[in-house]
C-alpha cells in the first residue's frame, strides 16, 4: 500500500471506509477487520454520531444523515494526517465517495461496500441485539442507495464474518478498494 508523507515526515494513513445498508453486518466484520489489520488503528462507529444531535428539530433525518457523513469522515482526517489507519463503519452510500474525496483531500481512501440482498438485511436487522428492526420495509429505498458501485463492493450473504473480514483485508492489501483522487 502506498503512503503519502505529510510535512513533518509522518507517513499518513488511510481511511476505509466500510459501509452497507443496515443489516449488512458492517460492525460485525468490522470488530474481526480491525485485528487483520497492521499498525496503529482508529476506529469510528458511524452510529454513535447520532447522539451529537442534543436537541431535535424539523430538520429533515436525511440532512442529520448528510452531516453526520461528512462530520465523521472530517472526524477522521487528524487520525490519518498522524499515522493512523481509520475504520469508519457506517451506511454510507457511493455516491458519498465524491464528497468525500473533497473533506479528506491528500489522506487515501479505501471504499468497502457489503451488499447481501435486501431479504438478508431485513433478517439480520430484526435479530440484531441493537435497536430491532422487525419492519424493514421502510429502508427499501434505503437500501436502493447502495447499488451500483459493483468495483467495492463484497456481496456476503452467508460468509462468515472472519472471512470476509479476511477478503477485505487482502483486497486493502491488493488495493481493490481505493478510490483515485
Amino acid at each position: 500500500m502506498e503512503q503519502v508523507q505529510d510535512a513533518s515526515n509522518v507517513k499518513v494513513g488511510r481511511v476505509i471506509m466500510l459501509s452497507g445498508p443496515i443489516g449488512s453486518g458492517k460492525t460485525t466484520v468490522a470488530q474481526k477487520l480491525l485485528s487483520k489489520l497492521s499498525g496503529r488503528v482508529s476506529y469510528i462507529e458511524g452510529d454513535t454520531f447520532w447522539q451529537f444531535f442534543a436537541k431535535a428539530d424539523d430538520q429533515d433525518r436525511r440532512e442529520r444523515f448528510r452531516v453526520m457523513m461528512r462530520s465523521m469522515t472530517a472526524a477522521a482526517v487528524p487520525f490519518a494526517r498522524s499515522g493512523y489507519d481509520v475504520l469508519i463503519d457506517f451506511s454510507i452510500p457511493p455516491h458519498f465517495i465524491e464528497v468525500a474525496r473533497k473533506i479528506l483531500k491528500e489522506v487515501p481512501l479505501d471504499f468497502v461496500l457489503l451488499n447481501p440482498g435486501e431479504a438478508e438485511c431485513a433478517s439480520r436487522a430484526a435479530k440484531r441485539p441493537e435497536g430491532k428492526i422487525p419492519d424493514y420495509s421502510v429502508y427499501h429505498d434505503f437500501y436502493a442507495l447502495f447499488n451500483g458501485a459493483d468495483q467495492f463492493t463484497i456481496e456476503n450473504d452467508r460468509a462468515d464474518a472472519a472471512l470476509v473480514a479476511a477478503q477485505i483485508a487482502d483486497g486493502l492489501e491488493k488495493g481493490k478498494f481505493r478510490v483515485n483522487s
